[in-house]
């Protein structure tokens, strides 16, 4: 008996995915607007042209923004003072507007992390285990600090130690490097439940239809004598070589729940249909080898937490919502949590200058298909 299942996998998105460095990036000083792309400012490039010698120049460079120093004619994709172009702007006109960098790697390549990959799969198989386990949501059961508060559950789920946690035995691997090219900046915005939009953020992220490959791996020998030795749960190797149908059962049940919530939402429509599209291409690839997952930031709290296994207990959210302070703002008992999504905007300016931003897309989508592969 073979004792890895390994598997080529390859992603195509549906949405907008954002996977932050942690670096946020200020117009003019990082990067540059020019007819309707971003472009990332190579600092040493610019500054290798300036005549540091000159003490006007240098003062001139004390004060104005790296982007100022540039001519029109400058703007061309090969040139050395930019490391890459994306399509789009963010929404901020001014001068240090942010912009949220895109991981990648030392060569401006994006990618996508395996580690990434491998907690939204792991919410999954947590969220249909905790079904087939018939486990009840206990506030007494928590952790102190909300990042902790759900590891009882996990312990159940997953074992009570790292070294007992069968998750050891998935293993994903980092994608390809990309193309700087699959680069867009996508704006995004705060959908509240009164149809307003809130909390503007400039991204940079992967584009719709991207596609990558990356490897995952099901190492069946930790079920054999190993197992039994360390208590690791018995069904586990069947939820995990079972992996395709169950992450489309936690992604479905999300999405029904998500065409309802923007459906009653002014201005929610365009993102209803999405979500309409995205349940029939679910139903469609059930029983395959391909599964339908949302990756990366942006994707709300449902696609983080065991979320609808914990909203069955309405008692057991108000005490949570109340201990951890997960409500921002005014929220009065048996409002529905969360309140609001984020999502993907369009942006339009009139000739007067005036802004029409429309709710289009939520973040993250994308399909992904499992090609066996040898050892």
């Amino acid at each position: 008996m073979a004792e890895y299942l390994i598997y080529d996998a390859h992603v195509r998105l549906i949405s907008p995915l954002h996977i932050g460095s942690g670096v946020t990036l200020m117009r003019d000083y990082d990067y540059a607007v020019h007819k309707g792309h971003s472009w990332r400012l190579n600092h040493d490039a610019i500054l290798d042209v300036q005549d540091v010698e000159d003490p006007d120049i240098v003062e001139k460079l004390m004060r104005v923004p790296p982007a100022q120093l540039l001519r029109p004619e400058d703007y061309t994709p090969d040139s050395p003072f930019f490391r890459y172009v994306m399509r789009g702007v963010p929404r901020s006109e001014q001068r240090g507007a942010e912009l949220r960098e895109q991981l990648k790697d030392p060569f401006d390549r994006p990618y996508l992390p395996g580690t990434t990959v491998k907690g939204a799969l792991r919410t999954a198989l947590g969220w249909y285990a905790w079904g087939q386990m018939g486990m009840r949501a206990n506030a007494r059961e928590l952790g102190f600090k909300k990042q902790w508060a759900g590891q009882p559950f996990e312990k159940q789920i997953f074992g009570a130690s790292p070294n007992h946690d069968w998750m050891r035995a998935l293993h994903i691997s980092d994608s390809d490097p990309l193309d700087a090219s699959t680069l867009m900046v996508a704006n995004v915005r705060v959908l509240n439940r009164g149809g307003g939009l809130a909390a503007p953020i400039a991204v940079e992220a992967l584009r719709p239809r991207t596609e990558c490959w990356l490897t995952i791996k099901i190492d069946l020998a930790l079920f054999d004598d190993w197992a039994h030795r360390a208590k690791l749960r018995a069904s586990a190797r069947q939820w995990l070589t079972n992996l395709p149908d169950i992450v489309n059962q936690h992604a479905l049940d999300h999405i029904k729940r998500e065409v309802q919530w923007f459906k009653n939402i002014r201005g929610g429509d365009h993102v209803a249909q999405f979500y309409e599209r995205l349940a029939q291409q679910v139903a469609k690839v059930q029983g395959s080898n391909r599964f339908v997952v949302a990756l990366g930031w942006g994707t709300g709290w449902e696609t983080k937490t065991f979320g609808s296994r914990l909203a069955r207990d309405e008692r057991f959210m108000e005490q949570i919502i109340s201990k951890y302070r997960l409500a921002r703002g005014k929220r009065q008992h048996g409002d529905p949590f969360p309140k609001s999504r984020r999502v993907a905007v369009h942006i339009d300016r009139d000739p007067s200058g005036r802004v029409h931003e429309e709710a289009r897309a939520p973040l993250g989508w994308c399909v992904v298909t499992l090609l066996p592969k040898e050892d």
